[in-house]
């Protein structure tokens, strides 16, 4: 009885051993078999099913009817280039740039104060401000801020009392800058995109400015720099992938924004929200389709110049 049980564990256990030892000697086979069913998933529901939206754009809408047909067509690339549509395409790419420059330098003195000025429960505690406002709906966030800029929110107070009314007017164009006419502005518009994705900002470069060697910063102490010009030669150059990681968040989150523009600023389209007027409001498929190309191109692009600075190091 004990030869049979004896002969029934190597049995089951040999092709376990010899699988295992197969896996020891040729680790890549083992790297292979944990990441092919993930990569499946990954290639088959999200990239087929995006390409799958991407081929539609080739489409034919028809105006009368209302129905897509599958006749390949380049119209709907070429009504991107349209001047509405590319007022549509120069807006949220401005957007999105600018939104990007605000928040790197609001977010880098936070950062910086976070890497090299706080420990232990004050570090904590600017980990929890920062990401606090990420915990609540990004939805009840975009409303808050509509009472915030309307007329008679807090945002016309600091208006009214610091005497901004005249600057606002001048530099940004704004007649009659109040509550109610911020609210309706670009500027506004522009405030709530900085404040919901600074955090986002934040973090990454905090990342990077606290892998900076200390003896770099003695070194050039050493040698005479003066604060200044450890910031100018030192800390700036080496936190600039921390920089570049923060900023693929803001371009790419503003780049496909809709419900922002919806909520705040004057009408008028960003790409977000033409791909869900087209889709939702109008039934145009292709057109939506064509549209959300145009993001994917830019984040592209974006992510080629900033992978030149380091960015995805800094990830």
């Amino acid at each position: 009885m004990q030869l049979a049980l004896d002969t029934r564990t190597a049995a089951v256990g040999g092709p376990l051993r010899r699988l295992s030892s197969l896996l020891y000697r040729k680790p890549n086979l083992y790297l292979s078999l944990l990441l092919v069913p993930p990569l499946l998933w990954f290639g088959a529901i999200y990239l087929g099913s995006l390409l799958a939206l991407l081929w539609q754009g080739f489409y034919t809408f028809d105006d009368f009817t209302m129905a897509v047909t599958p006749e390949l067509t380049l119209a709907n690339l070429g009504a991107l280039f349209q001047p509405a549509n590319y007022d549509i395409i120069l807006r949220t790419l401005g957007m999105a740039v600018a939104v990007s420059l605000a928040a790197g330098l609001l977010a880098f003195p936070i950062a910086y104060y976070m890497a090299r000025y706080t420990r232990g429960k004050t570090k904590a505690f600017f980990y929890i401000a920062v990401m606090l406002p990420m915990w609540a709906s990004y939805i009840v966030k975009a409303y808050a801020w509509t009472l915030l800029l309307a007329k008679g929110g807090v945002a016309q107070w600091f208006v009214d009392h610091l005497g901004l009314a005249p600057l606002l007017q001048l530099v940004l164009g704004i007649p009659g800058i109040g509550g109610s006419t911020l609210s309706t502005s670009h500027l506004g518009r522009f405030l709530v995109f900085v404040y919901i994705w600074l955090p986002f900002m934040i973090l990454p470069i905090q990342a990077s400015l606290e892998r900076l060697p200390p003896n770099l910063l003695q070194a050039s102490a050493d040698l005479g720099a003066r604060p200044a010009q450890t910031f100018r030669q030192v800390i700036l150059p080496l936190s600039i992938p921390g920089i570049a990681a923060g900023s693929i968040f803001t371009f790419s989150l503003t780049l496909g924004d809709f419900i922002v523009p919806q909520l705040v600023g004057p009408p008028g389209y960003f790409i977000g929200s033409m791909v869900y007027a087209q889709q939702g409001a109008i039934g145009n498929l292709p057109m939506a389709a064509a549209f959300t190309l145009v993001p994917i191109v830019l984040i592209a692009i974006y992510l080629s110049i900033v992978k030149r600075l380091g960015a995805f190091d800094a990830l």
